[in-house]
């Protein structure tokens, strides 16, 4: 996975967003849409979890832009809940991009408190995933967050990485779909239990998401 940092995050991002722009506004053919099967597909009991849909009000689907999407809380007997949203985005060439996390949580009053990465083995496959650990806070409410940027055969941490990319893809495939995947659980019982809830949550997880965003 690309990694970058200072004068070279900034050439980075200036080369993506000049690359962008040239690709979205000279690009005249459509951009096709791969097959798949709807985030609803996604099973409600994964493992010893069981999930419940929480549907957003209309206005915040439009306001997102999202393709299609799932909002659900998975329940594992006594212990905290884990809150999934999965929001997939067929197209990102006509305006309706992935929001950050790092954007949308502090606007909702959440407040970062540390932010790092997870690194995670993918059950059944000799590989890990690395995803962006995040640690909020509203008030005395404190809250442990996983996500990353998932689609096209990746999946990836970094949002320079992922617009760098998107943006290879768009030229090379003709492609721009992807998805962004959030787990948060509270920390009321402490932060490593509260990490080994996410770590084991997202190894279940994944075998079937992983088979529901298109590669």
């Amino acid at each position: 996975m690309l990694d970058f940092s200072g004068p070279a995050r900034l050439r980075l991002t200036a080369v993506i967003l000049l690359a962008a722009f040239l690709l979205l506004h000279t690009v005249s053919h459509g951009e096709p849409i791969p097959p798949r099967q709807p985030l609803h597909e996604l099973p409600y009991a994964i493992a010893g979890w069981h999930g419940q849909e929480q549907p957003f009000d209309d206005q915040i689907i439009q306001a997102v832009g999202v393709t299609d999407y799932t909002n659900r809380v998975y329940f594992e007997g006594a212990a905290p809940a884990v809150a999934l949203y999965i929001g997939y985005y067929a197209s990102q060439e006509a305006g309706d991009t992935i929001h950050s996390p790092k954007n949308c949580l502090p606007a909702a009053g959440w407040d970062p408190l540390r932010s790092g990465y997870a690194t995670i083995s993918v059950p059944g496959e000799q590989r890990n995933i690395v995803v962006n650990e995040y640690v909020i806070a509203k008030d005395q409410e404190k809250q442990l967050v996983f996500y990353w940027y998932q689609g096209r055969g990746r999946v990836i941490a970094s949002e320079y990485s992922g617009k760098f990319w998107m943006t290879m893809d768009a030229i090379s495939r003709n492609r721009t779909d992807g998805a962004l995947v959030r787990a948060i659980t509270p920390i009321d019982d402490g932060e490593a239990k509260a990490r080994s809830r996410l770590l084991d949550f997202t190894q279940a997880l994944f075998p079937d998401l992983d088979s529901l965003i298109p590669k």
